[in-house]
């Protein structure tokens, strides 16, 4: 399980309500969740959006290198 879908269910968003909120597309919140696209890589300004709905840091959304 990443970061993301962690806290998501931890604040009881569905990935569809999480989208919607900060303006994120469905896909991309899906894509990281399933660690297709790499979420250490995302875009400030998009870390920052999920961040704010979340009410947590940006780097907590990061990922622990493998």
């Amino acid at each position: 399980m990443t970061n993301l879908q962690r806290i998501r269910l931890e604040r009881g968003l569905s990935q569809s309500q999480l989208a919607n909120a900060a303006n994120i597309s469905l896909r991309s919140i899906q894509a990281y969740e399933q660690k297709a696209k790499d979420i250490n890589k995302l875009q400030l300004q998009s870390a920052c959006k999920l961040a704010k709905v979340l009410s947590i840091r940006p780097e907590e959304l990061l990922e622990d290198e493998e």
